[in-house]
């Protein structure tokens, strides 16, 4: 192991393990932590931990990812087992069922967790975009995997500098879209800071230098104006017989970026640079009231804001945050931010769900598992494009939030800016569907209005109402816009339904034989995308169905025109081709040894073709019938008939055509059918005698019938279908 490390790091990497051996000492026993290095040293000598992506050493970094879960996160016990052991298990040296029986299934719960989102990560700096259901999926099945992500992150946005040049861009950008906004979403507010702040340092270096700058240059005279505002403050606080400590601290350069984007104001004259806290040390019953005692003095000595008052004692919010700001006017004009809490509170503002989970335990009042179910609703929507998956999710992870009643008083919290429409759906599904405005107030307010915290909403409902598209332009709530989704994909689907109907209806009633293929190169030439925008016009009356109809028509009469067939239908034209003539012209089949020129037919529940593994089954009626030998029935035929069974070759070589059906995915595009009929034109003595194809949540599922002469030649076509751009899937019917 003395090889696996430089000097340096050698040095970097024993003191970081002497401070997790510190740090877990009460919550992993000195057992598992002899295990866990044994199989450690292993894993090195089997050729695990080598470096990573990024370039650094795999070993080291879970050992520092691991520091930060307990020392800055507050996760201990199977958390930090499961982050060093991680990597031996992705690296195949041991199982998760082995690490289930010697460390418990806690542990390897969570490795089955991280390896799912490592795996995202073995390739690219940062997640792609397609990828990010899947790492959502990890996270929504445990929410100590997204913590133990953070942390990862956090150590990667530490060491960037040492980073390669093309990984900053990537890592810093994901640190600040997503892994920022989670830690917010989890409490975990100083990592969030610190993950914005080295965000902004890689992204935009000169705004970052410009503000550490400006605040190392007025630490003297900030320090100066803390000691004087707090110094009245403490003085009133000691004579209460107070147990405290208060501080001031600057705000983050991030914030500050943004106040000075959003205010537009010089450096100097941001009103809210720093902020003062007061950390009480009581009991968890005297909390409330003697916040409130501090705030009282706070607001006798300094003039309040009263539009700046935030209590979040009486309604934390959701994820658990409790304190209570104030803003008040100090000496010289000044504003400055007042934040009040407890110990016990202050430790879940700077450690987030973990602490919570201390004090209250996971099923707390946090808001967790109730944003979780929001995030798995989110998930099951599987027809979202990666980019809206991300932005639906991301409405969940909000800085704001609003408390807003029911008529009967139950309590909800709701993004800032959130809508009546929002509200409904949070309550129920049915009741956001059928939601047409609301009372607030005993105000008529539409579904479009923005709700203000306190506001008693009572929603007005139709059952005539549905779902609308424009509805998505305003609602801002993940749980809103899926459901609004997945309604309008309810409603399209039965408009496709009501649409195929209708016209297969008017062809039938105009006595035209619909042709699929004929119609595929209708709807691409009127410019459709798909087949399911061409129903849908129908459905809407957009497009006459008649009007379909003729055009259909009149591309049929020039295709037959062009063909030189302009008096022979499919049905007739396909009668006269080699199919109906086998038996007649030639006999390709040996039956039973050599017996030849017995009468037989193709059985059409498998369509056998020359080459297909073949035998006959003698029916009572009908002769001989020939199926293949993986024919669905031929099992029944064994077991029940197997006296009926004769043995059947094909002999010499087949001049003939037959029929081959094949099954076909892809994606609902009419060029892909287009180019499917186009392969088969090229192949020579091959024709296609008919296709159908169904759209359906994005797919279409189609079958097609060839006329061909032998397997090797079906293998060829197949192979050829599978290469054409948005074909998923070709399989024999």
């Amino acid at each position: 192991m003395n090889n696996f490390f430089s000097k340096e790091e050698r040095t970097a990497f024993l003191a970081a393990y002497r401070s997790l051996l510190r740090s877990s000492r009460d919550s992993v026993s000195a057992d598992d932590t002899r295990k866990a290095r044994e199989h450690i040293v292993r894993s090195i000598d089997l050729g695990g931990y080598a470096t990573d992506v990024y370039g650094l050493n795999l070993l080291h970094r879970n050992l520092q990812t691991a520091l930060i879960v307990s020392e800055e996160i507050g996760l201990k016990g199977t958390a930090l087992m499961a982050v060093l052991l991680s990597q031996p298990v992705m690296d195949g040296h041991y199982t998760i069922e082995y690490i289930a029986k010697t460390f418990g299934p806690d542990v390897a719960s969570i490795i089955r967790g991280l390896l799912k989102t490592q795996e995202l990560y073995v390739k690219n700096a940062a997640i792609e975009t397609e990828n990010f259901r899947k790492l959502l999926l990890s996270f929504a099945e445990d929410v100590r995997v997204i913590l133990i992500m953070i942390a990862d992150r956090l150590y990667l946005m530490r060491t960037a500098k040492s980073l390669k040049e093309e990984h900053l861009l990537q890592i810093s950008a994901e640190a600040s879209y997503l892994y920022a906004p989670l830690s917010h979403r989890l409490g975990l507010y100083k990592i969030k800071s610190e993950l914005e702040d080295l965000s902004l340092k890689f992204q935009d270096r000169e705004m970052y230098d410009f503000i550490a700058r400006k605040i190392n240059e007025t630490k003297r005279s900030r320090d100066t104006y803390i000691a004087e505002f707090i110094a009245p403050v403490e003085a009133k606080l000691r004579e209460l017989n107070l147990n405290f400590d208060i501080k001031g601290r600057t705000k983050s350069i991030h914030s500050i970026r943004n106040k000075l984007l959003k205010q537009a104001v010089e450096f100097e004259n941001i009103y809210d640079l720093f902020a003062i806290r007061v950390v009480l040390n009581t009991p968890v019953e005297k909390e409330k009231a003697e916040c409130w005692q501090v705030y009282s003095v706070v607001t006798d000595m300094y003039q309040p804001n009263p539009k700046r008052l935030k209590d979040w004692l009486s309604i934390p919010k959701s994820n658990g945050y409790e304190s209570l700001h104030a803003t008040v006017m100090g000496q010289h004009g000044r504003w400055v931010e007042v934040q009040i809490r407890s110990k016990r509170m202050d430790e879940i503002a700077e450690r987030g769900l973990a602490a919570h989970w201390k004090y209250k335990g996971i099923k707390g009042e946090s808001g967790l598992d109730e944003w979780m179910n929001n995030v798995r609703e989110v998930l099951e929507h599987k027809d979202s494009a990666p980019n809206d998956l991300i932005h639906d999710f991301k409405m969940d992870l909000y800085d704001d939030e609003i408390f807003v009643f029911t008529p009967k008083g139950d309590l909800f919290k709701l993004p800032q800016n959130a809508t009546v429409l929002d509200f409904a759906f949070a309550i129920h599904t049915k009741l956001g569907s059928r939601c047409v405005s609301a009372k607030i107030n005993g105000k008529n307010v539409t579904i479009k209005h923005k709700l203000q915290s306190g506001d008693q909403v009572d929603i007005q409902t139709s059952p005539n109402q549905t779902p609308k598209q424009d509805w998505l332009s305003f609602v801002i709530t993940a749980k809103a816009r899926v459901k609004i989704k997945q309604s309008l994909k309810e409603q399209a689907s039965k408009q496709v339904e009501f649409a195929k109907e209708l016209l297969h209806r008017r062809f039938k009633n105009r006595k035209i034989e619909e042709d699929e293929s004929k119609l595929m190169r209708l709807i691409k030439k009127k410019g459709y995308k798909t087949v399911t925008d061409f129903y849908s016009d129908i459905a809407n009356e957009k497009l006459d169905v008649n009007t379909a109809i003729d055009e259909y028509s009149e591309q049929e009469k020039r295709e037959q025109e062009l063909a030189g067939h302009t008096d022979r239908s499919v049905e007739n034209y396909i009668a006269q081709t080699p199919v109906e003539e086998i038996t007649a012209k030639e006999d390709v089949l040996v039956i039973d040894q050599n017996l030849t020129g017995i009468d037989y037919s193709l059985a059409k529940c498998c369509n056998p073709i020359y080459g297909d593994e073949i035998f006959g089954f003698v029916s009572s009626s009908n002769g001989i019938k020939i199926h293949r030998l993986n024919c669905p029935n031929a099992a029944a035929m064994f077991n029940r008939y197997g006296y009926r069974i004769v043995q059947t070759r094909w002999s010499g070589k087949s001049g003939a055509s037959y029929p081959v059906t094949l099954k076909i995915i892809g994606n609902d595009d009419i060029g892909i059918v287009t180019n499917i009929t186009s392969v088969i034109a090229k192949e020579n003595g091959m024709m296609l005698r008919s296709i159908h194809v169904d759209p359906a949540d994005g797919l279409f599922h189609g079958t097609l019938t060839v006329m061909l002469s032998d397997t090797s030649v079906m293998d060829g076509l197949i192979k050829k279908l599978k290469t054409i751009k948005g074909v998923k899937q070709v399989s024999r019917y």
